[in-house]
């Protein structure tokens, strides 16, 4: 982030000796962090990433504590009673709500978008007392849902009518200009800033422009958060439904019946049948299948198959005894055939009616 030197900042600890981090230094290596991580392409879930959001985030914490202790901002003052030196701070929540949305644990993600939302909230109570800006505060984020549909994130879940929706989209369209005029005049005053030769008054406009960049990007947020609240909710909430159902039990299946029109007749005339069944034709099948008698699912019986390789292999041992037996009819049909094919060409038989 651009820096504007200012050796009168009376935040700065004056201790020569090492010691702790300066309160400077933490912001602006929390919001180093913030706009590496945020231009990054590495995938956000990776574990460097998570590591340095992590750190970022114990860094403005930090940063947030010495500012308390510091006592550097007041209700009873006004913007202009401000150092611009101290202006900076007034990004110290609005920078932990950004780094808070880029973790990822997904157990924890309710709660992750619940503290984001606290910060963002801060930051614009803030922005608001010292009429930073001109905008409208979201709805108390600590109430539960009321009578008239408005939900713990602060909006309304009742259906809006076509007036209020139109007025959101108008809004949307005037923040997203307001936001685009304050990037461009942003990167102008950045050149000077960082150029090391700019002014006070530089300096100030500077901050002020990014604390009124962040008003917008906070309120786009806190909308997006409110969404996700209610999101999350639903799925927790089914959750818990779907775990708390009783197991049903399963049922054992059903054993074949003969339906009568009452007892006497089943006494006096019997059921109409030799005897009732004692299998379902799915259970005789399957009876059936496991002794071999009934093919599987298409495939030949593996009885039959297996009774026809025996007799092959019982005829080609008979042949194979005969041979080592010297049977002397089948050495003078085996001769005879020898001599047979010796004079008589393959197909010589096969003549009749050849013309």
């Amino acid at each position: 982030m651009a820096e504007c030197e200012n050796n009168n900042d009376v935040t700065q600890p004056t201790d020569s000796e090492a010691g702790p981090p300066k309160l400077s230094e933490l912001l602006d290596n929390g919001w180093k962090i913030f706009e590496e991580v945020d231009s990054t392409n590495e995938p956000l879930g990776s574990n460097s990433i998570q590591v340095r959001v992590k750190r970022g985030i114990g860094m403005l914490e930090e940063a947030s504590r010495m500012v308390t202790q510091l006592d550097l901002f007041s209700r009873n003052e006004e913007l202009e009673e401000i150092a611009t030196a101290d202006l900076k701070y007034l990004l110290l929540p609005a920078l932990l709500g950004a780094l808070t949305m880029k973790q990822t644990s997904r157990e924890k993600r309710l709660d992750i978008v619940q503290s984001a939302q606290a910060y963002f909230t801060d930051f614009l109570k803030r922005c608001k007392e010292y009429n930073v800006a001109q905008f409208e505060l979201p709805n108390s984020t600590s109430e539960n849902t009321s009578p008239d549909g408005a939900s713990e994130n602060g909006f309304s879940t009742a259906t809006p009518d076509l007036v209020s929706m139109a007025a959101q989209r108008q809004a949307k369209i005037e923040r997203y200009r307001q936001k685009k005029q304050l990037e461009t005049r942003l990167s102008d005053v950045r050149k000077a800033v960082d150029s090391g030769q700019a002014e006070d008054e530089v300096c100030r406009e500077f901050y002020l422009l990014n604390v009124r960049r962040w008003v917008t990007v906070s309120l786009e947020e806190i909308e997006s958060i409110a969404q996700e609240v209610e999101i999350l909710k639903r799925m927790d909430g089914l959750k818990q439904s779907a775990a708390n159902q009783p197991v049903k039990p399963v049922r054992p299946p059903m054993k074949p019946f003969i339906l009568t029109k009452d007892a006497v007749q089943a006494q006096v005339f019997g059921a109409g049948y030799p005897s009732l069944p004692t299998m379902t034709v799915d259970d005789w099948y399957e009876q059936r299948r496991t002794l071999g008698a009934m093919p599987d699912h298409g495939t030949p019986s593996r009885i039959a198959v297996e009774e026809d390789t025996d007799a092959k292999e019982r005829e080609e041992e008979e042949k194979e005894l005969k041979t080592e037996r010297d049977d002397e009819e089948s050495l003078m049909k085996a001769r005879n055939w020898d001599d047979w094919k010796d004079t008589h060409p393959r197909g010589y038989g096969n003549r009749h009616n050849m013309g």
